[in-house]
């Protein structure tokens, strides 16, 4: 190799200025603070809240989303791309204040969930609903990178012996690339569990089964930042980060790897 790689030193540089906060976290937060409150049965409750409702919001994302990823892959939609973007664009207190009116009495649609003993404002399916909105996108564009990938020699071949598109969709696509759909969704899930915007105002607590009382760690660590302590909080992001990093190691291993490594080994199946 002639001369200096600089792609290779500013990607090192990137890399350790990306690792360094999470270093100081975890070494004040374990070492430094260690405070019991941020270790606390309370905040394991929230972690708890935060990847079960992470968890259902990515199952969510892909059984509604999944034939719209199909389609912006074969089909042009502007329109359609444009406003499935908006989640990923607007600040996400919006989102919260948008479905607390949605899910209002102000509504005709808020008061027929509320009829049915649906709400959405403190309970978990209201948590769900948010937390599918905002990580939507990221789901969303991956699967429609790995459908436009795939080839569509099995799929037209399905079609000219009478198959839907629906029915080639999740009997060819996504068997055909169900690693790379379960790493899109555990890549969404992640989104989902870093998110606080919408979450503070529609579900701030949640008074439903099965959390009732829990909230989300995100918001846990807020409050304990205000009321507690930085030491509580610190301690308590340790722990999430610890739980994050383990969702990140099963997406790379459930994901086959990187990108460089996909690519040598002629990319998506």
């Amino acid at each position: 190799m002639k001369g200096k790689d600089w792609v290779w030193g500013i990607s090192i540089f990137s890399v350790a200025i990306t690792a360094v906060p999470i270093i100081f976290i975890l070494y004040y937060g374990f070492i430094v603070f260690h405070s019991a409150a941020g270790l606390s049965r309370t905040v394991f409750e929230s972690i708890a809240v935060t990847i079960v409702s992470s968890a259902v919001a990515a199952f969510v994302i892909f059984l509604v989303f999944t034939p719209l990823a199909y389609e912006l892959s074969r089909k042009s939609h502007s329109v359609w791309e444009a406003v499935s973007d908006l989640p990923a664009s607007i600040p996400h207190p919006i989102v919260g204040i948008a479905f607390l009116i949605v899910g209002s009495p102000l509504t005709p649609l808020g008061r027929f969930l509320i009829s049915i003993g649906f709400g959405l404002f403190n309970t978990f399916q209201g948590l769900v609903i948010a937390l599918s909105f905002v990580a939507m996108p990221i789901y969303l564009r991956s699967a429609q990178s790995i459908f436009a990938s795939s080839p569509v020699e099995p799929e037209n071949f399905a079609m000219s012996l009478g198959a839907s598109r629906l029915r080639v969709l999740y009997s060819v696509l996504i068997p055909g690339a169900s690693r790379e759909i379960i790493s899109s969704s555990l890549t969404a899930m992640s989104r989902a569990m870093s998110e606080y915007g919408s979450v503070a105002i529609i579900a701030n607590y949640i008074l439903t089964y099965p959390f009732n009382g829990a909230q989300t760690v995100s918001v846990e660590i807020f409050q304990a930042y205000g009321y507690l302590g930085p030491g509580v909080a610190i301690t308590s992001s340790a722990l999430m980060i610890l739980f994050s990093l383990a969702i990140v190691i099963i997406i790379r291993f459930v994901g086959g790897g990187n990108i460089a490594s996909r690519n040598r080994s002629g990319g998506y199946r």
